[in-house]
């Protein structure tokens, strides 16, 4: 690869926001038919790096250089970019879900004949770019029928209809389950085969190190290095070495679980699906957590582990059809938000920004939703409560941000899952339950989110955490439950998990004996 002609240069880049900067004279160099990982904690700048090379933040909004295929190029805005090749696609997909594929991969960009869109020639062209990205599907199906997965797909050949030269893709696995991720890791690969330069932001280590021919490091808005993946003999512990600019011994904090008594019992609760009465999403589940214990939930996508959470969590989701649950010995009733709440009960979502959060928001404001009872007088909030408490959630949960009255958009994706943290911390519960807590962050704002579960279990709380990423269970859980087709097929302590066997548990009806 090191013989490859440079496609892009990007020379000193500079980029500010009111109060920070965001980009430092930053210096990237991809060449031609390689794929180019960039790797960096929260806040970085990896996103922004992007974003200023595709248009989104045009010419004139930063200071720096883009030499692209041998001439310095000035986009102003996003479809200048798509004009000369570079197509980004973001964490969030830019797809209309009561649209079908065909209408979602032509949208904005529809072949036309004598003034009108020539739909027969969009199908027919549709369907050779769905066959290049595997896939597989009528393309006149809705996008908002197929998974996140083939959603991805389509984005894609989206790009591909565009006459892509390079491909941007920011956290393009975050939402993917292990089969789907490893099919857009082989197209990539593909991809390079047919000379298609690609750009991947990831958190996803072992995925960069899998595909990556190189991997520039950015650290605090500065490009920190940039590895030849095979020459240097790249591995995930080099990488975090130039993210975090020091070694991690460990990639969870040194924790000695204090585990008490069993505090929280459900017993055979069943959930019907919102949408399909034929169908349960939970199957007679029957679990315990002890307090200051952390309670793994592993199952591959759809297993019903979202599921089980958001339906005692106030019978948010399905439709409840029997079970029961205990506190402290003795039953109680969970059949709205409010009554969990006041149970002692905290639900974060594994959709921070749809669900988690209002991104207009400003940090103070997001942090005490939860709870406005506790921050007012006769109805009335109490605004310099407000900020002093948001204040010291700020800084004991280190949230990089010049001030609580910025608004939550602003802030990097770990930042955001600080402020989810701290909103239902603020409720002071007894369980905190964690969708993904993880997904999407670095290896450095990880480690400090596993010390905050690790700090409130030590406090005598119970947590839940739900995971897809088995070695993140089995390093910080003392107890994981195995889950399949709605059902809790398994049970394992921290001393006896291992990936063998959690995934046999977890893709098997068949019920494996408690330790």
């Amino acid at each position: 690869m090191s013989s490859a002609p440079v496609l892009l240069e990007m020379r000193s880049i500079t980029k500010t926001f009111p109060g920070v900067t965001a980009l430092a004279d930053v210096n990237l160099v991809v060449k031609e038919g390689e794929i180019h990982a960039i790797c960096g904690e929260n806040g970085a700048g990896k996103s922004t790096l992007m974003k200023v090379l595709s248009g989104v933040h045009p010419h004139g909004s930063y200071t720096g250089e883009i030499v692209y295929r041998g001439d310095t190029v000035r986009f102003h805005d996003i479809r200048a970019s798509e004009q000369a090749g570079i197509v980004i696609i973001h964490q969030e997909l830019a797809l209309v879900p009561g649209m079908s594929i065909t209408e979602n991969i032509f949208l904005g960009n529809e072949p036309r004949k004598r003034g009108s869109i020539d739909w027969k020639a969009a199908q027919h062209r549709a369907l050779e770019l769905m066959e290049q990205v595997g896939l597989k599907e009528d393309p006149d199906t809705l996008v908002k029928d197929i998974g996140v997965g083939k959603q991805q797909l389509v984005e894609i050949a989206k790009a591909f209809a565009k006459d892509v030269k390079l491909l941007i893709l920011d956290e393009p696995t975050a939402a993917l389950n292990e089969t789907d991720s490893q099919h857009l890791l082989d197209l990539l690969r593909g991809f390079r085969d047919r000379g298609i330069t690609s750009i991947m932001i990831s958190h996803k280590l072992n995925e960069i190190e899998a595909v990556a021919d190189t991997i520039t490091i950015l650290r605090d808005g500065r490009t920190i290095e940039s590895l030849d993946v095979e020459a240097d003999g790249v591995n995930e512990d080099r990488i975090v070495r130039g993210m975090v600019g020091r070694e991690l011994d460990s990639r969870f904090p040194d924790h000695t679980p204090d585990i008490g008594e069993v505090f929280f019992e459900v017993r055979d609760w069943t959930v019907r699906h919102p949408a399909s009465d034929e169908r349960l999403v939970c199957k007679g589940s029957t679990f315990t957590v002890r307090r200051g214990e952390i309670v793994g939930f592993a199952g591959l996508m759809g297993a019903g582990r979202t599921e089980l959470a958001m339906s005692l969590f106030g019978r948010s989701y399905g439709t409840f059809l029997s079970g029961r649950v205990f506190k402290d010995g003795k039953e109680i009733h969970l059949k709205t938000v409010s009554e969990a709440i006041r149970q002692g009960l905290a639900y974060v979502s594994e959709d921070r920004k749809s669900i988690g959060l209002n991104l207009l928001d400003d940090i103070k404001t997001s942090m005490v939703a939860a709870k406005l009872s506790k921050i007012s007088r006769h109805q009335v909030i109490d605004p310099v409560r407000e900020h002093r408490i948001a204040e010291e959630y700020r800084q004991s949960l280190r949230i990089k941000t010049p001030g609580v009255d910025e608004e939550v958009v602003k802030l990097s994706g770990g930042n955001q899952q600080k402020v989810v943290l701290a909103k239902w911390m603020f409720t002071d519960p007894d369980l905190l339950i964690l969708d993904e807590p993880t997904r999407g962050i670095d290896v450095g704002a990880k480690y400090e989110i596993y010390g905050i579960i690790q700090r409130l279990v030590g406090e005598g709380k119970g947590v839940i955490v739900i995971s897809s990423e088995l070695p993140e269970l089995i390093g910080l859980c003392d107890r994981i439950y195995t889950v399949f087709e709605g059902a809790i097929t398994g049970e394992v302590t921290r001393r006896d998990a291992n990936p063998e066997l959690l995934m046999k548990q977890m893709t098997s009806m068949k019920k494996t004996p408690s330790p």
